[in-house]
């Protein structure tokens, strides 16, 4: 009988995880109304400001968290970079790192 409540439970897990995962981007790979569209560089810069900018958002219509026309792959690795740079591998983690030692 337990295994079937922890069975369930997963079930439920993912289920619930899995109705969590974003949707595709339609505007992917299309230029913005200046005809540029976000790469690697820009991904890496939007992620390393993501803080500041979701501060922003909150209070600002016209300001979003993720470049929707971006070139796909690279920019969310850029973006993932910048982001791991700001919060964990750059400013914030080696302050960490230096009170440890």
């Amino acid at each position: 009988m337990r295994s079937y409540h922890i069975f369930g439970i997963v079930i439920l897990l993912i289920f619930v995880l899995a109705s969590c995962a974003p949707g595709p981007n339609d505007l992917e790979k299309t230029p913005d109304s200046e005809g540029k569209v976000s790469g690697f560089w820009k991904g890496i810069w939007h992620g390393f400001i993501a803080p500041i900018t979701f501060i922003i958002s909150i209070f600002s219509r016209s300001v979003r968290l993720y470049e929707v026309h971006n070139s796909g792959f690279w920019y969310n690795l850029g973006f993932v970079f910048g982001a791991g740079l700001f919060l964990q591998g750059g400013i914030l983690g080696s302050r960490k790192a230096c009170k440890r030692k």
